[in-house]
């Protein structure tokens, strides 16, 4: 069993910090891809940041130059650092896991968290 826990999320002002962070458990060998997606209701969920695990990421451009991914593979946990928060980050945003290897060595599989809620208002 795996599972993904996100912390981090909550309300802050254009302009302001959230750092978000995502704890992956479980009988875990291996992950690839740890990223960050956000969804907005009613709009189809979007990939915010990826990064593999040795430490290359990628980003959607809307956060380019705001937003950093990171993550601490001994910990099985990934990172977002988001500043100059804008009101149209505002969303549910997601960790997810890829190429999720169990310690059972049987098959990749891929893994989301519950959301964690980032509101960005004035």
């Amino acid at each position: 069993q795996v599972q993904l826990a996100e912390s981090g999320g909550g309300s802050v002002q254009p302009g302001g910090s959230l750092r978000l962070s995502c704890v992956a458990s479980g009988s875990i060998f291996s992950i690839w891809t740890m990223g960050w997606y956000r969804q907005i209701p009613g709009k189809q969920r979007e990939l915010v940041a990826t990064v593999i695990p040795d430490g290359s990421t990628t980003y959607v451009d809307s956060v380019k130059g705001r937003f950093t991914i990171s993550r601490d593979n001994a910990k099985n946990t990934v990172y977002l650092q988001m500043n100059n928060l804008k009101p149209e980050d505002t969303a549910v945003y997601y960790c997810k896991a890829e190429g999720v290897m169990t310690t059972t060595l049987q098959a990749l599989g891929d893994y989301w968290g519950q959301g964690t809620q980032v509101t960005v208002s004035s």
